[in-house]
């Protein structure tokens, strides 16, 4: 595709796309996707910040804490949710993940932003906007729109990734290598599976400034840096060898592995799947080394390690995206040389931008957290602040304890695992993920076994074919589904 493009139409069409963005991840915030285990632990952690008890929550080391800083610091700003009027109702109980959801909308929206800007410095317009424009309307992009440390990270990383760039060419190499490894130990901070991008930054970097050794140190020393403020509080905290035993663990821990997660974005993103793998064998066979860099090491990591989850993928989806659309722009340059159709690659982009918008759109729609929020309130409505103690999932436990300042209510059902409860009565939330985790120790089973259930909630998920796609990634969304309130 030919650089040349009219500025003016460039600024209309990344207008659309951002706004399309901001409709795909602003749109039903609440209702989909459901309210995920994890998203309840990153806004305890946040809770936790927020009201001055510290940076690290209780004794649990699994990632570092720049996740909760930042979302306690929006929070602060916001007055969230100190500011607001507690009520029982399920449209309050719902606003209060309307607000960080939000947050993440937004981040993605800029992230969109990014992605263009840096598969525009890198491979010019035409590749930018349909990259931008991939990344805002496809399915799978939907993952970004929980609550989860890898959404947080993304602007960072794809930042840390445009200042390299950048660095080509600049009179400003030093101040922007400084900045790009300040935003990539920021991203690291966040999430440690990052540090695999560090080959690709410091590469751009290195070779940008004409193998500069000033400007990669000035790059590595945040890096570097940033990270270690993680375990150097929890040696001030007389911790590292909590530190050390869970993060060993961490990488320990099993799961279906890098395959399975591999089928599940192929199942529910068919066509940004084989667009990004088709463009990442391209970029190996055409050398290719900025999109081998970003995607190679990363998975790598997570072929290595012994568990993965879906939204994993969150940190290459850019790429995938990018490299789907060097992909594209090859093979329609081909049929333009052949004279083929001159409107053929308009045609091509639209009709997958189109059919990636419609499958979003029909996902998007459904809602999945009803039953949650009703869980929720019902919980409020039949707890007695003194003789009872609730077991559930972090999804409802930071709503009880830091937003109706409700008393024995652990953050965790695991809780049970390890310390003895100081009530004669329990209410249990046995929700799906509570069932996963049945096995994990007898106390969870007794107490499942010997609790009377006294309601149950459940989505109507019937009018939908979960088998058939784009409806199959509301597999993906099920912890609304059955939910047990248990009492005993």
């Amino acid at each position: 595709m030919s650089n040349k493009f009219p500025q003016i139409k460039t600024i209309y069409i990344l207008g659309i796309i951002l706004t399309l963005s901001g409709f795909t991840h602003l749109w039903n915030t609440v209702g989909f996707p459901d309210i995920f285990y994890d998203e309840g632990v990153y806004m305890e952690r946040a809770m936790h910040v927020l009201n001055g008890l510290g940076l690290q929550d209780r004794y649990f080391h699994d990632h570092p804490y720049f996740g909760q800083i930042f979302l306690a610091s929006i929070f602060g700003l916001i007055g969230f949710p100190n500011s607001w009027h507690p009520s029982i109702d399920t449209n309050f109980i719902a606003s209060l993940y309307l607000v960080p959801r939000l947050i993440m909308g937004l981040l993605a929206v800029l992230d969109t932003f990014l992605v263009y800007q840096i598969a525009n410095t890198k491979y010019g317009k035409k590749i930018a906007l349909v990259s931008s424009l991939l990344f805002a309307v496809m399915p799978f992009t939907w993952i970004m729109r929980r609550i989860l440390l890898d959404s947080i990270l993304l602007p960072f990383l794809l930042t840390s990734i445009l200042f390299a760039l950048k660095t080509k060419d600049s009179n400003n190499k030093y101040v922007l290598a400084s900045l790009s490894g300040i935003c990539l130990g920021v991203a690291i901070f966040t999430k440690i599976p990052v540090f695999t991008m560090i080959p690709l930054v410091a590469g751009l970097v290195y070779f940008n400034t004409g193998k500069n050794v000033k400007a990669l140190v000035l790059l590595l020393i945040p890096i570097v840096l940033i990270p270690m403020m993680w375990p150097l509080q929890a040696v001030s905290a007389h911790q590292f060898d909590v530190w050390l035993r869970d993060v060993i663990g961490q990488t320990q821990r099993q799961s279906f592995g890098l395959p399975y997660i591999s089928l599940v974005f192929l199942k529910l993103d068919p066509v940004l799947f084989i667009l990004g793998i088709g463009g990442t064998i391209f970029a190996i066979l055409r050398r290719h080394y900025f999109i081998l860099f970003w995607f190679v090491p990363f998975v790598i990591f997570l072929l290595m390690i012994g568990y993965n989850q879906y939204f994993y993928w969150i940190p290459i989806l850019p790429v995938f995206c990018i490299s789907a659309s060097v992909l594209l722009a090859n093979v329609l340059e081909r049929a333009n040389k052949k004279n083929l159709n001159k409107i053929l690659p308009s045609v091509v982009v639209s009709g997958i931008a189109t059919f990636g918008l419609i499958s979003t759109f029909l996902v998007m729609s459904v809602n999945v957290t009803h039953s949650e929020f009703q869980t929720t309130s019902f919980i409020l409505q039949n707890v007695n602040d003194n003789d009872t103690t609730v077991l559930a999932n972090p999804t409802y436990e930071w709503v009880l304890h830091y937003v109706f300042h409700k008393n024995n209510t652990p953050n965790d059902y695991s809780f049970i695992l390890f310390n003895h409860l100081k009530t004669d009565k329990i209410l249990l939330v046995a929700d799906p993920h509570f069932m996963i985790d049945l096995g994990r120790g007898k106390q969870l089973q007794q107490i499942y076994n010997d609790s009377k259930t006294i309601a149950t909630f459940d989505e109507d998920l019937s009018k939908y074919d979960l088998s058939v796609y784009p409806y199959s990634n509301i597999k993906m969304n099920v912890d609304g589904e059955h939910i047990q309130v248990k009492m005993k």
